[in-house]
């Protein structure tokens, strides 16, 4: 493992390119721990421990975004499109945040390497939407306590082509 001195011998290019690798790497384990728990127990078993891990991983993402890009607490919408474009996810996928209104934003994943693997194998889309609900909603309460979290589709939900899931996030009034 390198050192920090290492690494700031590295070009921006290159660091870059390293948390792109890092992001994938850690999908790709997520992936193939899913998949050992679901030959060992079945797929709703490895839903349920997905479900509780993403309960916790989801927080701390969010706390170690907001540390590092000086996100301060409750900051409402603007808090959260801005945290989003910092998690692990956005180094890989395809995402796109649109604010509807003063109180509402949309988020899309517009390309998913995990639903894009799966389509590669001729499987259909992988079921998602209730691990999602726990890490999108998550996610968003530890932005702002305020923020309430909606699914407007994630697989197994039919979607059109231009995304696989998108939430919706609306802010209450204080």
């Amino acid at each position: 493992m390198p050192n920090r001195s290492d690494l700031e011998k590295l070009s921006k290019e290159q660091l870059i390119d390293m948390l792109e690798d890092a992001a994938k790497n850690w999908l790709a384990h997520d992936g193939l721990w899913f998949q050992a728990v679901e030959k060992m127990s079945g797929m709703d078993a490895a839903i349920q421990c997905d479900a509780e891990a993403w309960e916790k991983f989801t927080a701390i993402e969010a706390k170690r975004i907001m540390k590092r890009q000086n996100i301060p607490e409750d900051g409402g919408l603007d808090a959260l499109e801005k945290a989003l474009r910092f998690r692990l996810y956005a180094r890989i996928n395809d995402q796109k945040s649109e604010r509807l209104d003063e109180n509402t934003l949309t988020f899309e994943m517009n390309r998913c390497r995990v639903q894009d693997a799966r389509h590669r194998k001729n499987l259909p889309d992988f079921p998602c939407k209730s691990v999602g609900i726990v890490e999108y909603s998550g996610f968003a309460k530890t932005i702002d306590p305020r923020i309430d979290t909606e699914c407007v589709s994630c697989p197994p939900d039919p979607h059109p082509d231009n995304y696989v899931c998108k939430w919706r996030f609306t802010r209450k009034n204080p």
